[in-house]
C-alpha cells in the first residue's frame, strides 16, 4: 500500500511540474537572473539594431529555434530599426553561463544602448514579441 501512495504523490508532483513548465513556455517576461546587464556588438558578433534588438540563442538540433527564428525574423521586417540576431549557444558557452541561458531558443530583447528588457524560454508568440518591443523601443 506504501508503493501506491508513493506511486500516486510521485505523479501528481511530476504532473503539476509539467503544467507549469508549459505555462512558462515561450512567455515573455521581466528579466530574469541577467538583472541589468548590457550586451553590445563585441558579445553579440553583430550590430545592435537602430532602436531594438531580438537576440535568440539556439542550438543545432533545436525544432522551436527555426520556428523562433522565422517569428524574429518578421517581427523585425515589420519594425523600423529592430535587428535580429541569432546566436549558436554551443559556440558561445561563455555568454550563455554568464546569461543564465538553460534551454534553448532563449530570446533577449534589448534596446538600443543593449540593456536587456526582455526574456522568453522557448518559442515565443509573434503578438507576445511585438508587445515586448514596445518597452525596449
Amino acid at each position: 500500500m506504501t508503493g501506491l501512495v508513493v506511486c500516486v504523490v510521485v505523479l501528481a508532483v511530476a504532473g503539476a511540474y509539467g503544467v507549469l513548465q508549459r505555462q512558462r513556455n515561450g512567455r515573455v517576461r521581466v528579466r530574469g537572473r541577467d538583472g541589468s546587464r548590457r550586451l553590445g556588438a563585441a558579445e553579440l558578433g553583430e550590430e545592435l539594431g537602430d532602436r531594438a534588438t531580438l537576440v535568440q540563442f539556439s542550438s543545432a538540433f533545436c525544432a522551436p529555434c527555426r520556428a523562433t527564428r522565422r517569428i524574429l525574423g518578421e517581427v523585425a521586417g515589420l519594425v523600423p530599426g529592430v535587428a535580429h540576431v541569432e546566436i549558436d549557444a554551443e559556440a558561445h558557452l561563455d555568454l550563455v553561463r554568464a546569461l543564465g541561458i538553460l534551454k534553448t531558443p532563449t530570446v533577449l530583447v534589448l534596446d538600443a544602448d543593449g540593456n536587456i528588457v526582455r526574456r522568453a524560454t522557448g518559442q515565443p508568440r509573434k503578438a507576445d514579441v511585438i508587445a515586448a518591443l514596445g518597452e525596449a523601443v
